[in-house]
């Protein structure tokens, strides 16, 4: 797909369109294009995804305050992190197939970067970054809030879950939680893991990722829905 189409479709994803086309360019421009193509290091996304970095804090931390307004410096710190950290990130990177649209090298689009959660993270700071450029504060705020900070309770749920389901199996002393590996699958560059949940040896979460962490998260996400619906119906 060319470049300008490219850049279009994610205009109409994000619902927003860059006077300056090129800034969004950059944005998507991954280091090993750069390369390849004898663009300038300082035209790939690693400088935007400094400052989307900072917006995109800024954003969070304003938000969380408001909407917390009893709630202590040290868990709205612990909430920010939960929802800024790269598998948060990577996450809301893929409702928005933003891996799609990256522009990478050969070498690192044969070994899956399109889709690896350190890039794809890096570029949705990138792209704030970008909106705050083109847009000002405002354009990167809305974005931030639609994109990222929408449903953020059951995204933190999601991406702390091993501390949560942790938590919940220590309010009854003598119950044994662990994880087990059952499935490892596809090439070394593009594996899947599935990973059982395990309460005193009865499953109760299945989880599928990337990774064997992701894969333990989901399965703890699962169980947390197991348990609690559960505890409900009891």
């Amino acid at each position: 797909m060319a470049v300008g189409n490219i850049l279009e479709n994610l205009e109409k994803t994000i619902g927003y369109e860059f006077k300056d086309k090129l800034l969004l360019k950059q944005a998507l421009t991954h280091s090993s294009y750069a390369n390849e193509q004898k663009i300038r290091k300082n035209k790939d996304y690693e400088r935007l995804e400094f400052l989307g970095d900072a917006v995109l804090e800024l954003v969070t931390s304003e938000f969380l305050f408001h909407d917390n307004p009893l709630m202590p410096e040290g868990k709205l710190t612990k909430m920010r992190s939960s929802l800024v950290c790269e598998p948060s990130l990577a996450g809301c990177a893929k409702e928005i197939s933003l891996g799609n649209y990256l522009l990478l090298g050969k070498g690192e689009e044969a070994t899956g970067g399109r889709f690896r959660e350190s890039i794809i993270s890096d570029v949705m700071e990138a792209l704030i970054g970008a909106l705050y450029l083109d847009g000002g504060f405002l354009a990167a705020k809305t974005f931030i809030h639609h994109f990222i900070l929408r449903d953020y309770k059951n995204r933190i749920l999601f991406y702390d879950s091993k501390t949560v389901l942790q938590e919940m199996i220590q309010t009854k002393p003598g119950q044994i939680l662990s994880y087990d590996l059952i499935e490892e699958k596809g090439p070394d560059h593009n594996k899947e893991f599935v990973v059982q949940a395990l309460l005193n040896g009865t499953i109760i979460g299945l989880g599928i990722g990337k990774t064997k962490k992701a894969a333990e998260q989901q399965a703890a996400y699962q169980a947390i829905l197991s348990l609690s619906d559960t505890q409900v119906k009891e």
